[in-house]
């Protein structure tokens, strides 16, 4: 029987019948093999008895034989062998079948030959010159015993004297063979009764076993287990006051102190852990009252920064608009018109925070709405660059776009596209230096997205900082890494942000491949056609159009990049 068969028979019972089935078995098997080899030792013991006795018989058997023949012929022989004669009995002796075949038994009377099995037995004992030959016949329920008649000194003597020719010559000759044949049904049956003792006494002895291991393993290992099986389940249910109460003196004691110390453990960590439960359900209290104060200031802040965008673009508004009434009058000496000049781009750049600001406001607060028309992406792509070609000029920058061929006709928002890369191209041109290059590929990046890729060879963003450069007011540290956020360009924060929501508000994503000091590579994926309207919420439009961001494009450069 193969292992899992064996597992597979016992590894789904108790225990209890594991215990009584594996012991038992084994006991049996044990008992079974030692009382066979008993009663193997008892038939050999049988057997060299019957041997011991059959050699006895046949010296006593020859003694006798003997003595009828010298007394037949000797009447006056000594009184000795008289009395040895009476004692031994031959009559008796003759009862178990003594035999006598001499070696030239081919000459013997016809009474006298050997039958078939005494062919064997003589083959044996003067062929090969066994000692002594045995042969059962099972139908007969017999014992047949062979042993050679050796002459002595005194045999070949006497034989000698007495026959011509003589039956012997030599010493150590074979004579003959002497045959004692046993009556085997009465030890057979005798054997029979004792090896049916034996089996009753397995039996009694096993099944004895199996009753003393049925006891130990119930009372000494089952018992124990299952009172440590009741108290977990009791402590499963929730009653953790339950103990374990073994008293057997031995490791079963010792497991159920050990179960009894983990129990009190057990309420005590458990004492521990409500008490901090309490602690953290009022923490959380705390901490859910915090989030909705937080909650109101962040609205209370979108709604004063939208407000004050709007308040502050009419009195701003004003300004410019004086400022280039003024700008036209004629009676202005170059120091004003300088100092004019310094009000028109600094209320420009004024205007442009403003409107980055109103535009994270409407962003926060879902209220941003989505324009879709048809457009060309090239023709898009172009007017932009073009417009921002003196710029690129100014610091011998090397722009080039490219728009493929498979592009379709785009259904976006082409208001808030433009806004995008504007941003993008700004930031390159403001972060690329003189003598570098910018490339603008837009291309398709499966059947229903395409990508806008403004790659430029400037400074390039730190590994360290580009998990943060999409991050509201947050830009690149200086390029000596220091913690002071110092900013070696100008810029509020805001852009790179704004692009990361326009892009999720458009159903795209922006990404960044950048190097430091290589340059820095930003991929704007979106669908080609977009087909809910307004993702995120409906709110206002944006406050600044694509012609006011191209206007303030030479005076005020990008809004935000990340070195």
């Amino acid at each position: 029987m193969s292992y899992r068969r064996f597992k597979r028979l016992l590894g789904e019972t108790s225990l209890e019948r594991k215990c009584r089935l594996m012991f038992g078995g084994s006991l049996m098997l044990l008992i079974t093999g030692s009382f066979y080899a008993y009663a193997q030792l008892n038939i050999q013991i049988v057997e060299g008895q019957y041997r011991d006795r059959a050699q006895l018989l046949i010296a006593l058997n020859l003694t006798t034989t003997h003595e009828v023949e010298f007394q037949g012929e000797h009447p006056e022989s000594p009184q000795f062998l008289s009395d040895l004669n009476a004692e031994l009995k031959p009559d008796r002796l003759r009862e178990f079948n003594w035999k006598f075949v001499p070696e030239d038994y081919e000459n013997a009377a016809p009474t006298g030959r050997p039958t078939d099995f005494e062919h064997e037995a003589l083959s044996q004992l003067f062929d090969k010159g066994e000692p002594y030959w045995i042969s059962e016949d099972a139908e007969e329920e017999q014992y047949h015993y062979f042993e050679p008649i050796i002459a002595t000194e005194f045999c070949v003597q006497c034989h000698r004297d007495r026959q011509d020719p003589p039956l012997v010559n030599d010493v150590g000759q074979i004579m003959g063979m002497a045959r004692i044949t046993f009556d085997l049904k009465e030890t057979q049956h005798d054997i029979a009764r004792n090896n049916a003792i034996l089996i009753v006494m397995a039996i009694v002895t096993a099944v004895l076993g199996m009753g003393v291991a049925y006891v130990i393993v119930r009372y000494v290992i089952v018992k124990p287990i299952m009172h440590l099986k009741d108290v977990s389940d009791a402590v499963a249910q929730g009653n953790l006051d339950q103990r374990a109460d073994i008293r057997t003196g031995d490791e079963f004691q010792e497991l159920s102190h050990a179960f009894n110390r983990m129990l009190r453990h057990l309420v005590t960590t458990q004492e521990d852990l409500e008490q901090a439960n309490s602690s953290l359900d009022y923490k959380v209290d705390e901490l859910a009252q915090a989030n909705l104060s937080l909650h109101e200031m962040n609205k209370i802040k979108s709604e004063f920064l939208a407000t004050m965008s709007h308040e502050l673009r009419t009195p701003l508004n004003s300004i410019l608009g004086f400022s280039d009434v003024l700008a036209v009058a004629e009676n202005l000496d170059e120091k004003q018109m300088k100092y004019l000049a310094n009000i028109q781009t600094s209320g420009k750049n004024l205007l442009l925070l403003i409107n980055d600001i109103l535009d994270l406001a409407k962003i926060d607060a879902g209220r941003m709405d989505v324009h879709i028309s048809q457009f060309s992406m090239t023709d898009l792509i172009e007017q932009l660059t073009v417009s921002m070609k003196p710029l690129a000029e100014k610091k011998n920058i090397d722009m080039n776009w490219k728009v493929a061929e498979n592009v379709p006709v785009m259904v976006q928002d082409v208001g808030k596209i433009q806004q995008i890369f504007f941003n993008l191209l700004s930031n390159a041109v403001k972060f690329t230096p003189e003598g570098g290059r910018i490339q603008v590929d837009v291309s398709m990046h499966d059947d229903a997205n395409f990508d806008l890729v403004v790659a430029d060879t400037g400074i390039g963003i730190p590994l360290e900082d580009q998990s943060i450069v999409f991050e509201k007011f947050r830009q690149g540290q200086s390029l000596t890494g220091s913690d002071t956020m110092t900013r070696e360009f100008e810029g509020t924060g805001l852009g790179l942000s704004i692009i990361k929501e326009l892009c999720r508000l458009l159903g795209g994503e922006v990404m960044l491949e950048s190097e430091f000091g290589k340059g820095s590579t930003f991929t704007v994926r979106l669908p080609f056609e977009l087909a809910c309207p307004n993702p995120l919420g409906s709110a206002d439009d944006f406050s600044s159009t694509p012609a006011q961001l191209i206007k303030s494009a030479k005076s005020l450069g990008p809004l935000k990049q990340s070195p």
